[in-house]
């Protein structure tokens, strides 16, 4: 997508300052945190939200997911809690329609969230 944020920011086009970065995703910090820790973990391919998931992208949603954890390691959060987020559609509060997670930590969260 010619014109996606997220599709330029993970292609590297973009000055960001990646935490990690494999074949299948990056991972940098919020510009907008909630927490005092709060990473993106941003998929490659493009798939515009949740509900453009297909079976095929079942193993890449698992491979978020261990980033997800290996994040909450290094940042020092796994054992003391997280939150893996990510917003679906306007009423979700998704602002970039490229999926992507929010991974927040570093604090007690409240719930409910929203």
């Amino acid at each position: 997508m010619e014109d996606c944020l997220f599709c330029k920011i993970s292609a590297g086009e973009m000055d960001t300052d990646f935490v990690y970065q494999d074949d299948q995703v990056v991972v940098f910090e919020d510009i907008n945190p909630q927490a005092p820790v709060h990473l993106l973990i941003v998929p490659k391919k493009h798939i515009a939200d949740l509900n453009n998931l297909q079976p095929a992208d079942n193993e890449l949603i698992g491979h978020i997911y261990q980033v997800a954890k290996k994040m909450a390691a290094e940042y020092d959060i796994a054992e003391s809690g997280y939150r893996l987020v990510s917003n679906c559609g306007d009423d979700g509060c998704q602002s970039v329609y490229h999926i992507h997670f929010h991974l927040l930590g570093g604090r007690k969260l409240q719930w409910p969230p929203g």
